[in-house]
C-alpha cells in the first residue's frame, strides 16, 4: 500500500522580484492549497523556508516553500524530511515543466531532474528521486529558443499562460484528498483526465 503524502514541498525563489515568475509555479500551487484549507505559512529557520500544516479526515500534511532559493531547495527539504522522519514515497514536489504546454499538469513519482535545478539539488540532498512530483507545465520559449531558458522561467507568463497555469492549478488541488489519503491510482486518473 502506498504511503499518504505527508510533505508537499513547491518549489520557486523567495522574493518580491520573482514572485510572479514562471518558476515559481510550485510556490504558487502551495500557495493556494494553503488558501484552500484556511491555513497559513509561517517562516522556520530551522527549515530555511516557510511552512504550513494542513489537517483533513485525521491526516496531517506539512507544506514547504524553501526559502534557499531554486538551486539549493534541497538544503530546506532535507532538514524538515529528516526532523520528520518523512520518508521520500510520502514527499510530492511541485514544480515548474518546461516539458509541458502552460495549462498541464502531470502526476508522477521518481525519474530524474531532467535539468531542473530544484529537483537536482533535492535528489542530492535526499539521496534519491523516489519522490512524487506534480509538474506544472509552463511551455517551452516560442520561436525555436531564441530567448535562454532562464531568462525565460524567471520572466513572467503571458496573460493566457497565467490563466492556463491558474487552471491546472485548480486541477491539481482536486485530487489533495487523494494525495493525502495515498490514493495515487486515482489521483493520477482525475487530474490526467481533466484535460
Amino acid at each position: 500500500m502506498p504511503l499518504p503524502i505527508s510533505l508537499i514541498v513547491g518549489l520557486g525563489n523567495p522574493g518580491a522580484e520573482y514572485a510572479d515568475t514562471r518558476h515559481n509555479a510550485g510556490f504558487w500551487f502551495v500557495d493556494s492549497l494553503a488558501k484552500r484549507f484556511s491555513a497559513g505559512f509561517k517562516q522556520e529557520s530551522k527549515f530555511h523556508g516557510e511552512i504550513c500544516r494542513l489537517r483533513e479526515d485525521g491526516r496531517e500534511c506539512w507544506l514547504l516553500k524553501p526559502a534557499t532559493y531554486m538551486n539549493r531547495s534541497g538544503r530546506s527539504v532535507a532538514s524538515l524530511a529528516n526532523y520528520y522522519k518523512i520518508p521520500l514515497e510520502a514527499m510530492l514536489v511541485v514544480h515548474d515543466e518546461l516539458d509541458l504546454e502552460a495549462g498541464i499538469v502531470r502526476l508522477k513519482l521518481g525519474g530524474g531532474h531532467a535539468g531542473h535545478n530544484g529537483l537536482r539539488d533535492i535528489i542530492s540532498a535526499m539521496g534519491g528521486g523516489g519522490f512524487w512530483r506534480l509538474r506544472l507545465g509552463i511551455s517551452r520559449p516560442a520561436g525555436g529558443g531564441g530567448q535562454p531558458v532562464v531568462n525565460y522561467v524567471l520572466g513572467r507568463p503571458t496573460r493566457d499562460e497565467a490563466v492556463a497555469i491558474e487552471g491546472a492549478i485548480a486541477d491539481a488541488e482536486r485530487i489533495t484528498g487523494d494525495l493525502l489519503s495515498g490514493d495515487f491510482q486515482q489521483a493520477m486518473h482525475r487530474l490526467h483526465s481533466a484535460r
